[in-house]
């Protein structure tokens, strides 16, 4: 894990005067993400679609690192409208982000199931629900942020992705599909933006421990388990700590990149 601490601020890690608006931060990597960028001295909004659980994770946080410093704001990324109100209520709390990190994914609010039938079986209504929080919301956000990043000449984009979209998933046709909808987006995004200071990169993540219920290790786990080169599911730190890198000036001449997170579940050039 980074070191955190008084001094944890400092350095080419220190995103000290820096705002992070973080998706999906309610819970989880997230809330990590979100955690971890606090001890290294930046301001976070922690967004969420519930208002709920955006409001006790910054209360949390805010416990800690004060409350000028950490503020909860509840919005859907699919939407964005909501998202353009978010963005005007986090410039009036906390400042201009330079920060963004797309971390809401998944199949958004809801139980998430995988399809029973095989892709060619499925109802094509079924895949809005994926394609519109992990690309459209990616684009939502980014369409809404980019603009001060750029009048400021300075900001760094992180767009939490999966394996699934880098080397495909069965029954995961159009999760698969979005995440790399997503990357590709952020590729050409880093190509509009460096010529204002402004970077996009990607993370990419294997399973998380945090998406397994501590009592729901099953026969099914073992064998994923087996297919990664470092035997262990990942944890939000593993997460945390390459977004921190990305967002901070350690990764000043690293734009349009994606980077695996995944105990070498798969293997990158």
């Amino acid at each position: 894990m980074v070191s955190e601490g008084k001094d944890a601020g400092a350095g080419l890690l220190s995103l000290g005067g820096r705002v992070a608006v973080i998706s999906g931060a309610g819970q989880g990597v997230g809330r990590r993400i979100a955690e971890l960028m606090l001890a290294h001295g930046a301001k976070v909004a922690v967004n969420d679609f519930f208002a709920a659980r955006a409001e006790q994770a910054a209360a949390d946080l805010a416990a800690t690192y004060g409350a000028d410093m950490v503020a909860p704001f509840a919005a859907d990324v699919s939407d964005i409208a909501a998202v353009h109100a978010m963005a005007k209520a986090i410039g009036a709390r906390l400042g201009a982000p330079d920060i963004l990190v797309n971390n809401a994914g998944n199949a958004g609010p809801g139980e998430i199931r995988l399809p029973e039938r095989p892709f060619w079986e499925e109802d094509p209504d079924h895949w809005a629900r994926w394609m519109k929080v992990n690309l459209f919301g990616v684009m939502n956000c980014c369409h809404t942020f980019t603009p001060g990043m750029v009048a400021a000449r300075r900001g760094s984009i992180v767009t939490i992705i999966s394996d699934a979209g880098r080397v495909g998933e069965s029954r995961l046709e159009p999760y698969s599909a979005a995440k790399a909808g997503a990357a590709g987006f952020m590729r050409a995004l880093a190509r509009s933006l460096g010529r204002y200071t402004v970077r996009a990169n990607c993370v990419s993540m294997g399973t998380m421990r945090t998406s397994i219920a501590p009592d729901g290790v099953t026969a099914a786990h073992d064998a994923q388990l087996a297919k990664y080169v470092l035997r262990r599911f990942g944890e939000a730190d593993d997460v945390a700590n390459m977004v921190l890198f990305l967002a901070s000036d350690a990764s000043g001449w690293t734009t349009g990149q994606t980077y695996p997170v995944n105990g070498g579940y798969s293997l990158a050039l």
